[in-house]
């Protein structure tokens, strides 16, 4: 477990990496496979596979569902813990446990129906942060401001800043697309930053240009392949044909992917 937390946070020293976001133990098999140096679970990605929406899930169900991915791989695997719950250190506790070597944290609060205050986010980053160093796990922090309608790029980099002062050893702004947004937040705040690959973001070339360290999906993956099961059902449902059968993966990949235990 040292060695894959160690090699997680070195993938952050220099250039730029994509950490895609399995939902489950087969998408994250099938991601290692193609070659990712690492993953990450998605909370909404979890959620659909439990037949809920997002901010659902309790920390026992995470838990479990980091235990599960990390016994079937062998790159690290960074964990969407929303707002590390009620307890920040023993969220953080239970999921190092679990097999984490990276650990995210938001400052979203979905009791309130809204971004919390920025010094009530740094105290939860330090409690998350304490516990992090102890287990050698790597902690993002988040600030939620552009998934919430708050487009007010300064009080997101203020947030960032607060959150990497509390310890955070990297951090990420989801909903940024600008490259001169992103630019500035890699300019003014001292640590690595994550960027969410959403609609109209920059790509991934592009964002390793203006200095980006990660890239990750959210839960894109998972919306997309259960955009292919409705795809691929209305076809049967209406034409009764099964074109959708030349895009699955062929008999070879589901060997290599499935085919041999994991971590």
């Amino acid at each position: 477990m040292t060695e894959l937390r160690d090699r997680f946070r070195q993938l952050h020293a220099s250039g730029t990496f994509v950490m895609p976001n399995p939902w489950d133990a087969g998408s994250a098999r099938l991601l290692e496979r193609l070659g990712f140096p690492a993953l990450a679970t998605t909370s909404s990605g979890l959620a659909a596979s439990l037949g809920r929406l997002d901010q659902q899930v309790t920390r026992d169900e995470l838990v479990a569902h980091v235990a599960a991915l990390t016994a079937v791989l062998t790159v690290p695997l960074n964990v969407d813990a929303e707002r590390c719950f009620d307890d920040a250190a023993e969220t953080v506790d239970l999921l190092a446990e679990a097999g984490a070597s990276g650990i995210s944290i938001e400052d979203y609060d979905p009791a309130a129906g809204s971004v919390e205050t920025p010094e009530a986010g740094a105290e939860r980053v330090a409690a998350a942060a304490q516990a992090c160093r102890r287990h050698g796990v790597v902690l993002t922090a988040r600030a939620e401001n552009h998934l919430y309608g708050r487009d007010d790029l300064d009080d997101t980099i203020a947030r960032l800043r607060a959150y990497r002062a509390a310890g955070a050893d990297v951090v990420y702004a989801p909903g940024l697309r600008e490259p001169a947004d992103i630019a500035r937040v890699v300019r003014e705040v001292p640590a690595p930053v994550n960027v969410l690959a959403v609609e109209g973001a920059p790509p991934v070339r592009e964002l390793e240009g203006l200095g980006v360290r990660r890239v990750s999906t959210g839960g894109a993956l998972a919306w997309a392949a259960y955009g292919a099961l409705r795809d691929a059902a209305r076809e049967l449902l209406t034409s009764g044909t099964t074109t959708f059968r030349a895009r699955s993966l062929t008999g070879d990949e589901i060997g290599a992917a499935f085919g041999s235990s994991g971590g």
